[in-house]
């Protein structure tokens, strides 16, 4: 007579009601694992953009322009005071710095007169050697190729140009790297084919220290 009672009035036994709550739970509990591994693992309609993603950041190329050989001639990035030989206070500033991803390094001279000048250099990889263009304000161009030597200094002449002409003015110039950080080129000329040279420029680079804020 209880149970019909009950039965009637919409209250359950207690062990019916657990009965109850497991039977729903063994119907939910598959749903929920679907639902779990639905997040768990990728969408097919993600995937393909994922994996593209992946390739191309595996598929990216090195820099360029960032081998040994490239950064060589780093030695002359700065803003330096140039002194002559025989001269105790600086008579220019340069300006040099790394451009286009480090491919190349650009050169701003300006002197105390007011002559001004800029060149272009940099490592050539299918020749195998550096190259520098020069002009200056007084409309002179020099072209000049090289590499390092074995002091590890920098050597360009117009000499190792391919339209070097035989039996023109021979330019070298030489950048030494010094032990404390300055840099010393010597710009040097000849007529006789490189019989005998004489100093067309000798300078010594100090790097500026940078001045304080405020």
């Amino acid at each position: 007579m209880r149970i019909r009672k009950r039965l009637k009035s919409g209250i359950l036994p207690t062990a019916w009601a657990s009965s109850c709550s497991r039977e729903s739970w063994s119907r939910a509990r598959p749903l929920l694992g679907a639902a779990i591994a639905t997040l768990l693992v990728p969408s097919p309609l993600t995937a393909p953009a994922q994996a593209q993603s992946e390739a191309n950041s595996a598929a990216k190329p090195a820099p360029a322009c960032a081998t040994d050989n490239h950064r060589a001639f780093d030695f002359w990035i700065g803003t330096w005071d140039v002194t002559a030989a025989g001269q105790d206070q600086p008579s220019a500033v340069n300006r040099i710095s790394r451009e286009h991803a480090g491919c190349v390094l650009r050169e701003d001279y300006t002197t105390s007169g007011g002559y001004t000048g800029m060149s272009m250099s940099f490592y050539d990889a299918v020749r195998k050697k550096w190259h520098q263009t020069w002009m200056g304000a007084d409309g002179g161009a020099l072209f000049i190729e090289g590499g390092l030597n074995e002091r590890g200094e920098m050597v360009l002449s117009n000499r190792n140009t391919p339209y070097y002409q035989e039996g023109s003015a021979i330019n070298r110039i030489t950048w030494t790297p010094n032990a404390d950080g300055s840099v010393r080129q010597h710009w040097q000329g000849s007529k006789d084919g490189g019989k005998t040279w004489t100093t067309v420029f000798d300078g010594l680079y100090v790097k500026q220290v940078p001045q304080p804020a405020g």
